[in-house]
């Protein structure tokens, strides 16, 4: 199993609140927060490999509207 953050940054017009609860829906996601900072989402990806982080990643989470770029860090830690 994987476990990634990614630190989701989006557009200034667009409804960062709605931004989180699209990708929380997102199926590998866990957990998707608002936060304060370089960037205005992270979400947690837990994915059977690293493959799948990828295909979270530029498939799902930057196919969302108002999302402009994105971070990944994969935890080294179980």
């Amino acid at each position: 199993m994987v476990h990634a953050f990614v630190m989701v940054k989006v557009s200034g017009d667009a409804d960062t609140s709605g931004v989180a609860d699209t990708v929380s829906r997102i199926e590998t996601v866990t957990e998707a927060h608002v936060v304060a900072g370089d960037f205005d989402v992270v979400a947690e990806v837990d994915a059977p490999d690293m493959y799948t982080v990828l295909d979270t990643v530029a498939g799902a989470v930057r196919g969302v509207d108002g999302v402009t770029d994105t971070r990944t860090y994969v935890s080294m830690t179980a």
